[in-house]
Formats: C-alpha cells, sequence, structure tokens
C-alpha cells in the first residue's frame, strides 16, 4: 500500500534472503517503532533491501536445446519479409526460455515461485513465469518450430502441477494456487498428440486431464434449471475473498466504501476474472438493474455463465472421447460422448440467440443473454458446440452485422470503450486465432476466404508494430498502423509468447498467400455482403 513501485506485482514476485518467521518478526519490530504502524517508505526500503531479491532471481539461463535455426514451416512462407520475420519469431523462442534454480524446488518458503520439474517458456515482461491459457499458443508455436521436447515438458509441467493441486494454477506462483484459467491442457495435448502420434504420452497425461476435468465439474459449475430441464453448465467462480497479492492496492482501493461483504463478493468477483484470462471486461459488468453495464466495481464475473468457457469444455469433452477411444476404453469413451451431447443441449438453451445467430453469454442474475458483441460469442462455433449446421451459417451472418469487422488492425474484443484492456480498442492474439480457426474449418468457401481475409489483416498488424518497435506485443490496437494495445491494471508487454504462437500458426496455414504489401481492406458488412454474392454464384 506504500506503493514503493509502479506494480504491485513487482513485490509478490520478489525473494526472500531468509526464512519467513525471520522476515515477519522483523517487520513487526520495524511496524511496531512508528505511530499506527505507519512505515515512512525510505524505511520500508532499507527493510526490503535486507531481506528481499529482485525478482526474476528464481531462473537460470537456459536456451532450449532442441531449437534449431530452419524448421519446414519456414520454407512454406513465400512472401520473403515475411519469411524473414518469421525468422526473427522463432528465434525469440531462445529469449522466452526459463529454467527454474533447483533451490526454488529445495527452499519453496523463500519463493513465490512455484517449482515446475521442466523448462518454460514464459509470456514476457512483467510475466517471469508460466501461465496457463498464454501456454496453448506458445506450444502449438514450439510445435511448429519443432521444438517437441521443449513442448513436452511444458505439458509435463502442467501434469504435475495438477498432481499438486488438483487444478492448473492461473500462473506459475504461489498466491494464484486457487484460481486456474480457461482449461486448455487437453487441446495442448491434442496437438502434440497430432504432432507426433505417441500414445505413451498420451496414456500418461490422461489421468490428469480427467481430474482436472472433475475439478472444473464439481468446483465451477451450476445448475440452471428451465421449463424443460436442468442444465449444467460452467462458469468462473474463485471463492477467495481478498485483494489479489498482485494487484493488492488497486483491490483495495476499488472496493473502499463498500459494506464487509459486498467488498469480499467484489474481491471474489475480480480473482474470478482474472480466472476467465479476460481481467477485465465490460462482459463482467452488471449494474444494479441487472444490465451488462457499469463500471469494474460492477464486475459480476461468478454470476455469468461464458460462451467460450463453455465452448472450451465442450472441446474438452470430444477430446476426452476420443482419447479413451484411441486407447481402447470404449466405456470412458461414451461417458465423456454423453457429457457433450448434454452439454450441447445446455448451450443450446441457455446460451444460443437464434434470432442474432449467435451465442451469448446468460446473466444468471436476470436470467437473461448479454447480446453485446464480443468475439467470445463465435466461441462454439470454432468448438463446433452446436447441433445445426445452418447455425455455422448464422453465425457467420452475426459476424457479418456485427460491426466487429470494421477495423483495420482485427477484430475488437468489445464494441464497449470501458478503459479495460479486454475491450475496445484493444484486439488480442487468442481470440483472432479462435476465429479464424472457426472460421477456416467450416465447409463455405465464404467463411473460409473471411478466414484468410481475416489472417492477413492481423498478420500486417504484427508485422508493422515489428518493423517499427522492433517488438511483439500481447495485444494491439484496433486502429492506426501497427499500434501496441493499451488500458487495464499495467503497461502494454513486450515478449510476447501467445502473440509470436499464433503469428506463426497463420504464417504456416497461409504462407502461401499472405503478402506483406499494401493496406488489407476493411471487411465491412456490405463489402462481405458483395464477396458472399459473388463466391455464392461460383459454387
Amino acid at each position: 500500500m506504500a506503493k514503493l513501485f509502479d506494480d504491485d506485482k513487482y513485490f509478490v514476485d520478489m525473494t526472500l534472503t531468509t526464512a519467513p518467521e525471520v522476515v515477519l518478526e522483523a517487520f513487526t519490530n520495524l511496524s511496531s517503532v512508528f505511530p499506527d504502524k505507519a512505515v515512512p517508505s525510505l524505511e520500508l526500503k532499507k527493510f526490503l533491501q535486507t531481506y528481499f531479491k529482485e525478482p526474476g532471481n528464481e531462473f537460470e539461463r537456459w536456451t532450449p536445446t532442441d531449437w534449431h535455426s530452419k524448421p519446414n514451416f519456414l520454407s512454406k512462407v513465400s512472401d520473403s519479409k515475411y519469411r524473414s520475420w518469421a525468422e526473427e519469431l522463432h528465434s525469440l523462442w531462445k529469449s522466452l526460455g526459463r529454467k527454474i534454480r533447483d533451490d526454488v524446488r529445495d527452499h519453496p518458503e523463500l519463493y513465490s515461485q512455484i517449482y515446475t520439474p521442466h523448462p518454460v517458456v514464459v509470456p514476457g515482461g512483467r510475466f517471469r513465469e508460466l501461465y496457463y491459457w498464454d501456454s496453448y499458443w506458445v506450444i502449438n508455436g514450439l510445435l511448429l518450430s519443432e521444438m517437441t521436447e521443449t513442448a513436452r515438458g511444458m505439458i509435463l509441467n502442467f501434469v504435475y502441477l495438477v498432481e499438486r493441486y488438483g487444478i492448473v494454477p492461473n500462473g506459475g506462483r504461489v498466491y494464484y494456487e486457487r484460481r486456474s484459467q480457461p482449461p486448455f491442457l487437453p487441446l495442448m495435448v491434442e496437438r502434440f498428440y497430432e504432432a507426433t502420434g505417441d500414445k505413451d504420452f498420451l496414456r500418461q497425461v490422461l489421468p490428469a486431464l480427467e481430474r482436472e476435468y472433475s475439478f472444473w465439474m464439481q468446483n465451477r459449475s451450476v445448475d440452471v434449471v428451465t421449463s424443460e430441464l436442468t442444465h449444467i453448465l460452467n462458469r468462473y467462480n474463485v471463492p477467495v475473498d481478498h485483494p489479489r497479492p498482485e494487484s493488492y492496492s488497486d483491490d483495495v482501493e476499488l472496493a473502499e466504501g463498500l459494506s464487509t461483504e459486498a467488498q469480499k463478493q467484489l474481491w471474489m468477483d475480480l480473482t474470478s476474472g482474472a480466472e476467465s484470462g479476460w481481467d477485465f471486461s465490460s462482459r463482467w459488468f452488471i449494474d444494479d438493474t441487472g444490465r451488462n453495464n457499469g463500471s469494474l466495481r460492477d464486475t459480476q464475473t461468478s454470476s455469468i455463465l461464458p460462451a467460450d468457457l463453455n465452448a472450451i469444455m465442450c472441446r474438452n469433452e470430444r477430446l476426452l472421447a476420443s482419447f479413451h477411444r484411441s486407447l481402447g476404453n470404449e466405456e470412458k469413451a461414451l461417458k465423456y460422448e454423453k457429457a457433450l451431447s448434454a452439454r450441447i443441449k445446455a448451450v443450446e438453451s441457455l446460451l444460443w440467440d437464434a434470432e442474432k445467430g449467435a451465442w451469448f453469454d446468460y446473466n444468471l442474475v436476470n436470467k437473461t443473454r448479454h447480446l453485446s458483441f464480443y468475439p467470445s460469442n463465435l466461441a462454439p462455433l470454432w468448438a463446433q458446440c452446436y447441433s445445426k449446421s445452418e447455425m455455422s451459417d448464422q453465425a457467420v451472418q452475426y459476424l457479418r452485422d456485427s460491426g466487429g469487422l470494421d477495423y483495420p488492425n482485427g477484430i475488437p474484443t468489445s464494441l464497449s470503450d470501458s478503459g479495460q484492456q479486454w475491450d475496445m480498442p484493444n484486439t488480442w492474439p487468442p481470440l483472432q486465432h479462435i476465429i479464424i480457426e472457426g472460421l477456416s474449418g467450416l465447409h463455405s468457401a465464404h467463411a473460409q476466404e473471411l478466414a484468410f481475409s481475416l489472417a492477413q489483416r492481423w498478420i500486417q498488424t504484427n508485422w508493422r508494430a515489428f518493423i517499427k518497435y522492433e517488438a511483439m506485443f500481447e495485444k494491439y490496437d484496433v486502429s492506426g498502423d501497427g499500434k501496441p494495445g493499451g488500458g487495464g491494471e499495467y503497461e502494454v508487454q513486450l515478449g510476447f509468447g501467445w502473440t509470436n504462437g499464433v503469428a506463426l500458426q497463420l504464417l504456416d496455414q497461409y504462407g502461401d498467400r499472405l503478402s506483406s504489401g499494401g493496406r488489407v481492406p476493411v471487411c465491412s458488412s456490405a463489402l462481405i455482403g458483395l464477396v458472399y454474392a459473388v463466391l455464392k454464384s461460383l459454387f
């Protein structure tokens, strides 16, 4: 609360120089000298210099041993400028690799870092440790870079964490132990299995995937009774009713003036918002009237059934069935297929809006859907979490009409300029990829061409920013010419793991067509309609 650092995360990432009980006693002695225990900043700084080390010393220098200079995917990139850039992105894995020192394993009481046995690739910037859902796109990129052993080690780290905590924590710090992030571990295993065909590895990790699935169903699910059935869907709901350590002063100040119970509920919902990965967004706001409106203080994440979380769970159920069938366990395969069938019915009952033609978050307070535009409204399309093929056509039409395609640098995270980083004007790599992958998987020439158009625009956005700043960013601005994003709780971060992974995937998928020359036209509703009419006449 003394605000010695610009970012609260800096302090909670520092390492103790001696045993915790010694540090606590020293702090008690120090604070008792001053009235109301208000220790002056100068004295606090001296205390920190004595008892703490700077963040980052828990790692040792490490270069991935399986990195090599010419992975095959580079030859698929026909544009020479993009190919040179792809080589630089491939080289960034070396700078983002980390190996945790053995001392963290041997003296965990001195560190907030959670020890994991294998090296990791971190996002970058203030994110000095492994992060959960970021790692899905990192692993996709590593596999394209033919860094199979690094990818294997990262997955085994997540398995280690599930075996230890029952979940994959949000990130590799003790203050994340009770919250997770979007559950992408089965999808990581899917990509690894596709790349290697390693059945022994699949058999080794499958129990952890099932344990994680059970956690989400037992601790992050809710029953919703309709006139016909009781549906079970998932939500983000972390039972931690105090400020987040890495954002402590912000959370305390945000809750000032609220009752004790209201403060606790707000802190639970802020932590649940962090579990969503979308920290923070107007998606999670519910004002006094029960509408999807308000400010950060109106965050009610736990009262919302998210379309994207349930789409991910849909994919996970399909994958768990497939994994068990691959290993000859038909009984388990049928169990997860039954769960998948029930989820699709629940998603269509509660989240699908036939009039709008898309899936929307469900508000448990007033039993309505939030009809604002977010890319997550298309996540069930990506997950193939629907029962009728015409629903995919409706969803593509919804995207055309949404206003989300009207920006030069990608699809915005929302159309609400709330000041939060998961809102306008920011555009995030994982959301671009989910929509592009969803569209490209449809049996529709129009949808596939739209996917390419979005990929071309996104790659140009990343590349222009890279030329200008010699850096990759965690997020970008939907307007302007290669501009990093902003807003939220901290400065935009350099690195950046998932940005690199998404760029490499799109360069691999569309490398024969992507061009660094010229501006990609904005795909407005009218223009896409014209393109669609032409394509329809051809096919």
